[in-house]
């Protein structure tokens, strides 16, 4: 078997003194393929981006292991976690805040270039020139400025900064939420081009599991910091066996206004990180709670080929 592109191994993070931590994420374990596109989703405050940014030590995780391409991350020192950088990249959610507005576009999306002291000035202009056009813009914009553009010709200039590097993965945290709905289709299409193209890997932080869907090779869920589940696209969309999953895909709109369907609503909000519940943080808003969900964390159990679900009731007694 060969061994996963990325692992992520019991990744954690804290907020606050060590004497009374805040888990931002919790104990989260799983792989991405090479050249897979792996969805990430969960409501606001589950973890998601957090994860996404440890991952890449854009902040540093208090404990567990990401091994990327056989390299654990979180052992290297500052000078080769710089090199690494080359091979990673992150596509921001907001493309205004994201992006210098006191640079034109060329000097934006060459900035890693130069910080890496790659290419010559002009070799640097060529390199911006391509990308633009890869990402669906004109060499001519190069000497524009970020508030020049709409927010979907932002987010394309915030993939071509990514791209500038060559990297190998992308960590995409909510990458079309501020976009219009025809705006987000044609950007999701972008990055299925490009993962054909440069054979890509990428993480794909969202909260649509609709997006998801249509995007991603393997999607998992995230509630609290925890992971509640872990498949192929196509059996968290059409089979999932986690309540929490049930109820977001439950939230899709309907192609069709007023057709039958049945609803996991979920009550009440999602609690405070910092007094989490005990045992199952989802049994709080869960209609399908038992008393032995709040007797231990679910450990992960496989309920089909790589489809994982963290759920007391599977773990105990098998039920759906």
């Amino acid at each position: 078997m060969t061994e996963p592109f990325i692992s992520i191994r019991n990744m954690t993070k804290t907020f606050g003194p060590a004497s009374d931590p805040v888990y931002a994420v919790n104990d989260v374990s799983f792989d991405i393929p090479k050249g897979s596109i792996t969805g990430l989703v969960g409501e606001s405050g589950s973890g998601k981006s957090t994860l996404g940014r440890s991952l890449l030590r854009l902040i540093e995780p208090t404990s567990g292991s990401t091994v990327f391409d056989g390299c654990d991350l979180n052992s290297l020192k500052a000078g080769d976690l710089r090199a690494m950088r080359r091979r990673m990249q992150m596509v921001f959610q907001d493309p205004v805040s994201s992006l210098n507005p006191r640079l034109s576009v060329e000097a934006i999306i060459a900035e890693g270039l130069v910080a890496h002291g790659i290419g010559s000035r002009r070799t640097r202009r060529d390199k911006v020139a391509s990308l633009l056009e890869e990402v669906g813009l004109s060499a001519d914009h190069m000497r524009r400025y970020p508030h020049e553009f709409s927010g979907g010709q932002r987010q394309r200039i915030g993939i071509a900064r990514a791209l500038a590097l060559e990297p190998e993965f992308i960590v995409a945290d909510e990458s079309v939420s501020a976009l219009d709905v025809s705006i987000q289709a044609q950007v999701l299409n972008l990055l299925l081009d490009l993962r054909e193209r440069r054979n890509l890997t990428m993480l794909f932080i969202a909260h649509d599991l609709s997006v998801v869907d249509y995007l991603c090779d393997q999607v998992a869920v995230m509630y609290l910091g925890r992971l509640m589940e872990i498949g192929p696209a196509a059996d968290i969309h059409e089979r999932p066996r986690h309540p929490y999953t049930l109820a977001l895909n439950s939230a899709i709109p309907m192609p069709r206004p007023g057709a039958a369907r049945n609803r996991e609503v979920l009550k009440g909000d999602i609690p405070s990180p910092m007094s989490p519940p005990s045992g199952c943080v989802f049994r709080t808003r869960c209609a399908h709670a038992r008393e032995i969900c709040a007797a231990g964390i679910p450990s992960p159990v496989a309920v089909s080929a790589g489809h994982y679900s963290h759920c007391k009731r599977i773990e105990a007694i098998g039920e759906n």
